[in-house]
């Protein structure tokens, strides 16, 4: 046992897209009896850690596919025991303990020496935490740490004597609140008002882009980290407004594709008569109106990944070709004969229940099940309410870019926490920018500035 102990502490997995930074590391590593492996992004080192785990990871400070802070940050939630070490010029940024430090600082330097030699590594290159995105998310993120978090009280739920958001309100009554919170504006700009939940212990952490650490959410991020690196087909379903895009964008950027290219196509919004056309392209003088050759999406994907949104809507003809394309790989442009042969991963999106809508005849049954490979449910923001302040935190925050930043009000939380959101994240999201019109000037949006359709049913 303390021999597979030893081995795990001496074992590194080496994140650069530099090949030559990563063979003279793997080497000077190698001579002092580390196991080492190698991976050229963020979505390769996710895979190897999930099959064996390793005493320590070494980042470059720049990756092709994700962000090196927001990984680390992922990764050290996920693996505690483990080192996550920066390369940031010469050093290493991060704790380690034991003389484990020193061995993997005389091997970064002698791997860059060796490198600057040799010509292919420059001291004076900018270092990724110099670049203007790094700097901004660093610089938010050190304002965000800084400020004390006040938490809300309990969100208990009480019956509302009429519906949220509709009759008069008191204009006597709007002015007081309003002078009210513009005195304790000095006390919003050092407390946050938004208590933020933390992942339960051995949970680990959300994938990049979905915001919610709720359990819901965590297992979707593990999911999508299970199917990512692979090249199974896979069916996002979800209500109306819950984020299919992001986790279809989220599964891409995390396999060996994300550099290639990310193609979305909605079914619903295009034309059936032009659809085909622009799902597999079409050669010039194919029908009226071609007056010059056109690729196709899915060709135009080669390489990359292919979200068929709301693929329910495809219709029945289209479908049998589609089907002929997963299965072969090769597609044909209208008004052609000859095949392409396309190396696309085809991920497809629903709000319908495409199932049921198959054994009913509406969508064909095998194309459903080659669709369904890997199938992935988003579940609705009602089942996941504990979400609701920090995913009002993140869309605070986008307002925030143009705008003078507004926190909510515990007042305000509570009404939202309240609704039953038919429209989901969608709808939580234009909620609190027509909540952050309303509130005018005013740096804390309140309860009467949330306005909602309807409540949920006590």
């Amino acid at each position: 046992m303390a021999s597979a102990n030893m081995d795990i502490e001496k074992s590194v997995v080496l994140v650069s897209a530099d090949a030559s930074l990563r063979q003279r590391l793997h080497s000077s590593l190698s001579e002092l009896r580390w196991d080492v492996r190698e991976a050229h992004g963020g979505a390769e080192a996710m895979e190897l850690l999930d099959r064996r785990p390793c005493g320590a990871l070494l980042l470059d400070h720049w990756l092709p596919d994700l962000e090196v802070l927001e990984l680390a940050e992922q990764i050290g939630a996920m693996y505690p025991a483990m080192e996550v070490l920066r390369i940031e010029g010469e050093m290493l940024e991060g704790d380690v303990k034991g003389p484990r430090r020193h061995e993997l600082l005389h091997a970064l330097r002698e791997a860059q020496g060796v490198l600057l030699r040799e010509g292919g590594f420059s001291p004076e290159a900018p270092a990724w935490g110099s670049d203007v995105a790094t700097a901004r998310w660093r610089a938010s993120h050190e304002e965000e740490s800084s400020r004390p978090f006040r938490a809300p009280p309990a969100l208990a739920r009480k019956p509302q004597s009429r519906e949220v958001g509709s009759g008069s309100i008191n204009p006597v009554e709007t002015s007081r609140r309003r002078s009210i919170r513009r005195q304790s504006a000095s006390e919003v700009g050092s407390a946050r008002v938004l208590a933020l939940p933390s992942a339960p212990p051995g949970m680990g952490a959300p994938i990049f882009g979905l915001v919610g650490r709720s359990p819901e959410m965590l297992e979707l991020s593990r999911t999508i980290r299970l199917v990512a690196p692979r090249s199974a087909t896979v069916l996002i379903e979800g209500e109306t407004g819950t984020g299919k895009e992001v986790v279809a964008r989220a599964v891409h950027g995390l396999s060996n594709r994300s550099t290639k290219p990310f193609v979305v196509l909605n079914c619903a919004a295009i034309p059936e008569a032009l659809l085909e056309a622009e799902l597999f392209g079409h050669a010039r003088g194919a029908f009226t109106g071609a007056v010059q050759s056109r690729t196709g999406r899915i060709e135009a994907a080669h390489g990359g990944t292919l979200l068929l949104d709301e693929i329910g809507e495809m219709p029945l003809g289209l479908q049998a070709k589609m089907l002929r394309f997963l299965e072969s790989g090769e597609l044909q442009r209208v008004g052609e004969n000859d095949l392409v042969n396309v190396d696309v991963r085809v991920i497809a999106s629903t709000h319908r229940p495409l199932e049921r809508l198959a054994e009913e005849g509406g969508f064909r049954l095998d194309l459903y099940h080659r669709l369904a490979v890997f199938p992935i449910d988003i579940p609705p923001l009602r089942d996941r309410m504990a979400d609701i302040p920090e995913l009002s935190e993140h869309f605070l925050a986008l307002l925030g870019r143009n705008s003078p930043r507004k926190a909510l009000s515990a007042p305000a939380l509570e009404k939202l926490c309240l609704h039953d959101w038919p429209g989901n994240v969608r709808e939580l999201a234009h909620v609190l920018e027509r909540a952050s019109i309303l509130a005018e000037d005013l740096p804390v949006i309140g309860a009467e500035e949330i306005r909602l359709r309807r409540t949920r049913k006590s």
